[in-house]
């Protein structure tokens, strides 16, 4: 009697601890290619948490399939009567890669379900009481982690911002449209106006120049309206053919100098392209200045004078309406005795003073105007007590070869001191002439 109700009890208490699985459904069905072979590979089946119909709660997870020959089976707990919005996603692996993916709803069934009994042509399709039953839930930026800090450093559209404009940003980060005409230039101020109006340094451009000289088969020498720079920049044509710089010519400042084999020929068509550099009035047609020479020199402490420096100017540089300008200083070390200076273009002097022991310093500038026939010139120096002079004069010196521009210095016999040439500058203006 014991004994039947103890074992009676035991029965209860298993009966009541051990609850029943979910009910399935067996889907089964074979799977084809579009050429009548049978699908191997893999279906991958995947699902969100829901409720089955017996209350069992079914965990987010997913499973993976094996198909072989074609043959696809697999027991799922049924959806259709499950909580609204279950359903399971498939997808089908083959080779490596995913062919397709599709979604299921299974019913409830106690016999074996095709695939064309599961499958719903999309999310909506699945259970019309699950999009019924769908809430839609409002979140704030501030509720996802790092959204607003993404949102604050991206620009924003500013009042003046407009479509098919050039945008810039504003000095308070905003997106602003550029204010001005189609044909203007925008600065990266984001400001705009007229092209090459208060325009910086930078590289300027000319195009399809004609060298200056004479065309007749002797002429070697021809010169450019501006100095290229870089010289690699010089694009020269001869009738249209490209010449190479250091064997068809050679090119010093903007002279170009023909190789013998290579002297354009009566009836030939030169034409040059080339880069120059810094604030030209290219823009507005005029050549900028080119610094020849610009150095500092040496001393002397002997009464023999003494070229302290000098700068060549190179043969056919100078034309007709070019100007030179030419500024120099020395510095005289020691107070015993005095020193003399001298400034010559070529062979012909320009300045040729006398300074005292007390001059410590003397300067001056030198201004060489070019014409047919030689460089009509005016020069001015003075010192720390050497007065101020100025004389005027004409230089004959050709410049249809090297021209030499020298500064010589020297100190009284017997003396201590020494005189320096601190600094000489040329400076050359092309000519140009407006209608």
């Amino acid at each position: 009697m014991h004994v039947r109700c103890a074992l009676g009890a035991l029965m209860v208490w298993l009966c009541i601890g051990v609850k029943a699985a979910p009910p399935l459904s067996m889907v089964e069905d074979t799977l084809y290619k579009a050429d009548g072979s049978t699908f191997n590979g893999i279906a991958l089946i995947e699902w969100k948490s829901f409720q089955a119909a017996d209350s069992s709660t079914i965990a987010a997870h997913s499973l993976t399939v094996s198909i072989v020959n074609g043959r696809l089976r697999v027991r799922l707990v049924p959806t259709t009567n499950a909580s609204p919005g279950a359903y399971y996603s498939v997808r089908y692996n083959s080779d490596g890669r995913t062919q397709f993916s599709e979604w299921w709803s299974v019913p409830p069934s106690s016999t074996a379900l095709k695939l064309k009994d599961v499958r719903v042509s999309n999310m909506a399709s699945t259970s019309s009481s699950a999009a019924a039953s769908t809430t839609l839930t409002q979140i704030t930026e501030s509720d996802v982690v790092g959204l607003e800090a993404d949102l604050a450093a991206r620009p924003m559209k500013g009042p003046s911002y407009a479509p098919s404009r050039v945008v810039y940003v504003s000095e308070t980060g905003m997106l602003e449209a550029v204010a001005g005409e189609l044909t203007d230039c925008v600065r990266v101020d984001g400001t705009a106006g007229p092209c090459g109006a208060n325009a910086g340094p930078g590289p300027a451009f000319v195009d399809a120049e004609i060298p200056s000289g004479v065309v007749d088969g002797a002429n070697r020498m021809f010169i450019l309206g501006n100095t290229p720079n870089p010289a690699s920049s010089l694009a020269l044509y001869r009738n249209g053919i490209l010449q190479q710089a250091g064997l068809d010519y050679m090119l010093s400042g903007n002279v170009i100098n023909f190789a013998a084999e290579a002297v354009p020929q009566p009836g030939d068509v030169l034409l040059s392209s080339y880069r120059v550099d810094g604030v030209t009035s290219l823009m507005t047609g005029y050549p900028a200045p080119e610094v020849i020479c610009s150095s500092a020199g040496t001393s002397n402490n002997t009464a023999e004078p003494a070229r302290l420096g000098s700068c060549t100017i190179a043969a056919g540089l100078l034309q007709p309406g070019d100007r030179v300008e030419i500024r120099f200083g020395y510095s005289h070390e020691g107070v015993t005795t005095g020193f003399a200076f001298e400034i010559r273009w070529g062979s012909t002097s320009l300045v040729s003073r006398t300074a005292s022991a007390s001059d410590s310093f003397v300067s001056g500038q030198v201004d060489a105007g070019l014409h047919n026939s030689g460089a009509l010139w005016s020069a001015q120096s003075w010192g720390t007590t050497l007065a101020q002079a100025a004389t005027v004069g004409n230089a004959v010196d050709s410049t249809s070869s090297d021209l030499l521009v020298s500064f010589y210095g020297s100190v009284a016999t017997g003396s201590l001191d020494t005189v320096t040439l601190r600094n000489f500058t040329v400076i050359r203006y092309p000519a140009h002439t407006t209608p």
